[in-house]
């Protein structure tokens, strides 16, 4: 069998395969897995890039080792905790989780700094020393968060009932959650503070997600504040655990999973997808197409024009999440010589986030409206083995597409002096804010690159080098076309597009995609089955 690391050129698919998955994000694993444990499916995963894991992939260089996407993970504190019931399930041994501590969030504004803590009390608590008139505000939001955590369950699950069922009971299942969806996050908040600073704080995780809290559906804001709730975790070894713990669940059943394998087209006959053309020219059949690319990329890039398709129409009034640049940087000490915490630091110039975002998009020589710090050498108890004398960091702010387009048609490391000389300017500038709040690791950092935009879209493949695929404001969650089944038979969508932003958001498209393939609650399955 082929696996993780093995070159295209060298595989030759034997047998029949029962499905095919476009794409090894964790949303394509994730389905696959289930498909493989839970019906005995024997899935082929197509990847384009050279390893497997999409934005759970790491990749080294110079000595050192950086996670792609996974900063922090949410819900797997606990052993009955969903997110980790369903890893535990799909992977074929489990992942180890390293706690971040009592705080897993740093929130900057301006000079001021607000901490999150892990545990309801303590994070009311804690927010309430620095707002002491506040702490009912405080209470009263996080009861709304709690709301959109239980009405979202429903909202999902509707998402995978067949189109006749949907019909009956769907509108009873999402009217919950849309309520709340409709609404901003801004407008909630300030429907339950007047404290504007209070309400700056309580939207600092909104690079999580993408979109300041004015344009974010604050269904969106809960997901992602509940997910944190209970605190942050790390993969001990790194993000690179996924793909090596879920591949071979897909295998055991006589599946594989491909890398550099690029697919070209979603081939469709008599109106069903009946397997794929590859960038070779080669085709691979299966009765079923899995396509983790995204729904802009599944649609309007990889299905032939000419065939009918309702998403099409959906996708036309929803817009791509937005780009980012990623500084990678790599220090001749450990984290335990640097002192470097857990905590992730977001770092704002002021509380006025809808306002420092629109002067940024307008001019690059703009405040940064947020700037993200995270430092997985700390978080990673087995990097200081791994690795030796060394520790990484990672900086990270917003970029608009627009910004780099000029550059499209060149080739990865092939775009030009202006290039390069940008992306030098974003460098130091990024550099001075990591410096002024981590001054230890200035005279330390002997290696950095930076990814932009147009990183993203080589390597995975998104048009305009978005990060969060669909933007998460009220009209994504309001539009019902975008779901697993799709409107062309035997082709399903997969990944964080049929449910939300992040590694739980992916990982639970994936449970929604294999749920609707099989006709059946994967989570119910998946809950009986791990916690006998």
């Amino acid at each position: 069998m082929t696996s993780i690391g093995s070159p295209y050129k060298r595989f030759e698919p034997h047998g029949a395969y029962d499905a095919i998955v476009v794409g090894s994000g964790i949303g394509g694993l994730a389905a696959a897995a289930l498909l493989a444990k839970h019906a005995g499916r024997r899935v082929l995963v197509l990847e384009r890039h050279y390893t497997a894991g999409g934005f759970t992939h790491t990749f080294q260089r110079n000595g050192f080792e950086w996670d792609v996407g996974v900063h922090y993970v949410g819900d797997v504190g606990h052993p009955k905790a969903m997110m980790r019931l369903v890893l535990d399930d799909i992977c074929a041994e489990p992942i180890e989780w390293a706690p971040m501590g009592d705080v897993y969030d740093r929130i900057v504004l301006g000079d001021e700094v607000f901490d999150f803590a892990a545990g309801r009390r303590a994070f009311v608590d804690r927010l309430a020393e620095r707002f002491p008139g506040e702490r009912d505000a405080i209470e009263r939001y996080l009861a709304r968060v709690r709301e959109v955590q239980t009405a979202s369950t429903l909202f999902f699950a509707e998402r995978a009932l067949p189109g006749a069922v949907s019909a009956v009971a769907g509108g009873l299942m999402r009217r919950k959650l849309e309520r709340l969806a409709a609404r901003t996050t801004r407008e909630v908040l300030e429907e339950i503070t007047s404290d504007q600073k209070l309400i700056s704080v309580l939207a600092g995780q909104f690079g999580d997600y993408g979109l300041p809290p004015a344009r974010s559906s604050f269904a969106i804001h809960a997901m992602v504040v509940g997910h944190y709730l209970g605190g942050g975790f790390f993969p001990v070894g790194g993000a690179r655990r996924f793909a090596e713990t879920i591949v071979p669940t897909i295998e055991r059943a006589g599946g594989t999973v491909v890398v550099r394998a690029e697919v070209e087209r979603i081939v469709v006959e008599d109106g069903r997808a009946v397997g794929v053309r590859m960038a070779d020219g080669r085709e691979l059949r299966a009765p079923l197409v899995i396509s983790d690319a995204g729904a802009h990329n599944t649609f309007q890039r990889l299905l032939p024009a000419e065939v009918p398709a309702r998403e099409r129409a959906a996708l036309a009034g929803l817009t791509a999440s937005v780009g980012h640049l990623c500084l990678y940087l790599g220090l001749d000490r450990t984290a335990d010589e640097l002192e470097l915490p857990k905590a992730n630091l977001w770092l704002y110039p002021d509380q006025h986030h809808e306002r420092n975002v629109d002067a940024f998009v307008a001019d690059p020589d703009a405040p940064f409206p947020v700037v993200y710090v995270s430092f997985p050498a700390a978080k990673d108890p087995s990097f200081a083995r791994r690795f030796p004398g060394r520790s990484t960091i990672d900086v990270i702010t917003l970029a608009p597409y627009a910004w780099f387009e000029r550059w499209r048609d060149t080739r990865w490391h092939h775009r030009g002096d202006d290039y390069e000389a940008l992306k030098q300017h974003f460098t130091e500038r990024l550099l001075e804010h990591l410096y002024r709040w981590v001054p230890q690791a200035k005279g330390h950092v002997v290696h950095g690159e930076l990814s932009t935009p147009l990183t993203t879209q080589h390597f995975a493949a998104w048009e305009r080098g978005e990060l969060y695929g669909l933007d998460h404001d009220p009209r994504r969650f309001l539009e019902r076309r975008i779901r697993p089944r799709t409107s062309v038979r035997g082709l399903y969508l997969t990944g964080a597009d049929v449910c939300s932003a992040g590694v739980g958001g992916a990982l639970m498209g994936g449970v929604l995609c294999a749920s609707a393939l099989l006709g059946q609650n994967l989570l119910q399955v998946v809950r009986r089955s791990m916690t006998r």
